[in-house]
């Protein structure tokens, strides 16, 4: 089993704060499988307003949580990933089926569906203590960084 901590997703991931959405990275099956986790606290940005008295995360950022982590996935493949940028390319099928709240522990479990040198697709799942919050078929491609 293939783990990594926050330091090793910043050698992976050119996201930072406050968009980097990903704590730890739990589980990864090269090319196949990864799981990784987000702490959701109260200090989060996007809670000053969605929704100011009834904090809930937006149900696009969790769509984005799993996007970085199969980033992760996708990334890891490429010697070169510090020359690379991961850009949406699209987001299918998504679902959002229950409120997350600070407090939780979103786990988000990414499958590829197809990995290549530029285009990749996902299936993502993001969860609460084991129930689905959001899902979606994700594609970004791997571009050379500007």
């Amino acid at each position: 089993m293939i783990t990594y901590d926050i330091n090793e997703i910043h050698a992976i991931l050119p996201h930072r704060y406050p968009f980097l959405l990903v704590d730890k990275i739990i589980d990864l099956e090269p090319r196949t499988r990864i799981v990784g986790i987000k702490q959701v606290t109260i200090n989060e940005p996007f809670f000053q307003g969605h929704f100011p008295g009834a904090p809930v995360m937006p149900g696009v950022l969790q769509i984005e949580a799993l996007a970085q982590v199969g980033a992760i996935l996708a990334l890891r493949e490429f010697e070169d990933r510090d020359k690379r940028i991961p850009f949406f390319s699209g987001i299918d099928k998504a679902r959002f089926r229950k409120p997350v709240v600070p407090g939780d522990t979103l786990t988000l479990e990414v499958t590829a569906l197809r990995i290549g040198s530029k285009v990749q697709k996902m299936r993502g799942e993001a969860k609460v203590n084991g129930t689905i919050t959001a899902e979606a078929e994700i594609m970004c491609v791997i571009a050379e960084r500007p």
